[in-house]
């Protein structure tokens, strides 16, 4: 008991500092909850309700009747780095929590060393390629557009909507969560960056899963709304491919389909001209998001409308 008191005081006190940091001296509520509560939600946390996990933290399902997702962080370096990305994924879900493609935060518990953070849940699971419930392969054209179109626009308003531009910097297909009707979520905030006022840029230590990561940032250290494009061009080819990717290869021609587009959909649309012409325009929106140089790939903004342009002419097919 003492030592939960003396966790919730600590984190709690840390939490308050930042949310008024953060929101002005503005701050929605929020639900917190027990230690004992999530213990038994999570069956002590049972290795068998993990449903994916990171250096950081693991993903536990609660028990049916809880219907949640509980992220559990871990000490992967120091206990005070820790317990920053911990208190830092809280402060932005609750900030991005208004929006429908963002995954919902229930609530936190700073009763354990580590804050934990208590998701809505999203029945389908992450949109891992390989190992999770969805595999991407299976997806029709249709339904992959729009997974892309709505991370597009999750990631546009994480990017504009507040008084300073907060960057991912961590995109890649575990941190996009999908419900019943495969509506993405975008989770996992931890490691993001908030743009000073005045700034383009914000220098920092290279983290990340490398094959999603910004040439320029790897080169640099240096991050800005361009880092998270460029990625989010990366988990477009990968939603074409329908598996993970290394090295990002532009040598094929953009029509050229075959290069980069999986089987499963080119049958889809073998006998469609006007879907394949569609498929050329995702291709070329992902090439151009992915070009080394950051001066060439368009904002988080613009790429949300032509996703909109491509997916309306769809409906008109």
């Amino acid at each position: 008991m003492v030592e939960t008191e003396s966790s919730f005081l600590k984190n709690g006190s840390i939490l308050i500092e930042d949310l008024i940091a953060t929101c002005d001296g503005k701050s929605s509520p929020i639900r917190t909850y027990s230690a004992d509560e999530l213990v038994k939600a999570t069956n002590n946390f049972d290795p068998s309700f993990i449903i994916s996990e990171d250096s950081s933290f693991k993903l536990f399902r609660g028990l049916p009747y809880h219907r949640s997702i509980i992220i559990k962080y871990l000490h992967w370096s120091s206990e005070v780095e820790a317990r920053s990305m911990a208190i830092h994924d809280i402060i932005i879900s609750m900030q991005m929590s208004t929006h429908k493609n963002a995954l919902k935060l229930s609530g936190c518990c700073l009763e354990f060393s580590l804050p934990a953070l208590v998701h809505e849940d999203a029945a389908k699971g992450d949109l891992d390629c390989h190992g999770g419930l969805v595999d991407t392969r299976s997806l029709p054209w249709k339904t992959r557009l729009l997974i892309a179109m709505k991370v597009a626009h999750a990631l546009a308003y994480l990017h504009t909507a507040f008084p300073r531009s907060i960057i991912h910097t961590y995109l890649k297909s575990t941190c996009i969560f999908l419900d019943d009707d495969y509506s993405p979520k975008l989770s996992d905030f931890s490691p993001s960056i908030t743009i000073p006022p005045k700034q383009f840029h914000v220098e920092d230590v290279v983290k990340g899963t490398y094959r999603y990561a910004d040439p320029t940032y790897i080169a640099t250290g240096y991050i800005t709304e361009k880092t998270d494009v460029y990625s989010f061009g990366v988990l477009l080819l990968v939603l074409l491919m329908g598996q993970k990717i290394g090295v990002v290869d532009k040598s094929a021609a953009v029509e050229d389909l075959t290069s980069y587009v999986d089987a499963n959909i080119l049958r889809e649309v073998r006998a469609d001209e006007q879907a394949q012409q569609q498929l050329q325009a995702f291709l070329a929106l992902a090439l151009l998001c992915t070009q080394d140089g950051r001066e060439s790939r368009p904002c988080m903004t613009d790429v949300a409308k032509e996703l909109v342009r491509i997916e309306k002419s769809i409906l008109r097919c």
